[in-house]
């Protein structure tokens, strides 16, 4: 408990410097919560009124500022190499990330997702059109040891011209088809494990962002 609120005050002081409005907004949700948890409270009978205020009073703040907070590292990691494998390496579930399976001298680069969906590779990089050409042949790489299993690949841009926003990244992952057991997936990923010749990630971003746990909403 005491390292958690470590890890909130911690995650508090940084989200006031780079987001001056999100106390406001937290206090909003905080305000929310108080009206919605009172009401229901006194919906149901009066004595729950307090209990219920007070609950939906934190929830309220909590629910604000980790979206808040998560903008705020969406934004920080925005434009930097490696930004793309940071936001999938924070994703909860059955995932396995493996970053920068491909990565040329221009520091574009490819990563390697497995889960219930299957493999799925995800580009980035400054050029669609060079980015495309890596992808290509990381994918043709990967068909040879692949077998059946499903394989899907992305590209993180500015979400136009069927490329994935890097703050959108998270949801569409978890919007594709659920294809595998849970059994499976860890089968795959050793499967694939051979290929991996562990590639120099590129300057520029920060991993410990990237690997920071995030307060979670009660």
């Amino acid at each position: 408990m005491k390292e958690r609120l470590q890890q909130i005050r911690l995650a508090w002081g940084q989200l006031k410097q780079v987001d001056p409005k999100a106390p406001a907004w937290i206090a909003g949700g905080a305000l929310l919560g108080l009206l919605v948890g009172a009401l229901l409270g006194l919906l149901i009978t009066p004595w729950l009124a307090i209990p219920l205020a007070i609950l939906f009073t934190m929830m309220g703040a909590m629910v604000v500022f980790n979206r808040r907070l998560q903008k705020a590292q969406f934004a920080a990691l925005e434009g930097h190499p490696g930004a793309a494998a940071a936001v999938l390496q924070q994703m909860r579930g059955q995932w396995f990330v493996t970053p920068a399976v491909a990565v040329n001298a221009k520091q574009d680069l490819v990563h390697r997702v497995v889960g219930r969906c299957g493999i799925v590779l995800v580009a980035e990089g400054s050029s669609r059109q060079r980015v495309k050409g890596l992808l290509a042949k990381e994918r043709k790489r990967l068909q040879r040891v692949a077998g059946d299993a499903p394989l899907h690949t992305l590209v993180v841009g500015d979400g136009r011209d069927d490329t994935v926003a890097l703050n959108k990244l998270q949801f569409t992952m978890n919007k594709l088809p659920r294809e595998l057991k849970k059994t499976e997936v860890p089968k795959l990923e050793r499967r694939l494990k051979p290929l991996d010749k562990a590639p120099p990630i590129p300057q520029g971003i920060d991993p410990n962002m990237a690997r920071r746990p995030r307060p979670k909403p009660r």
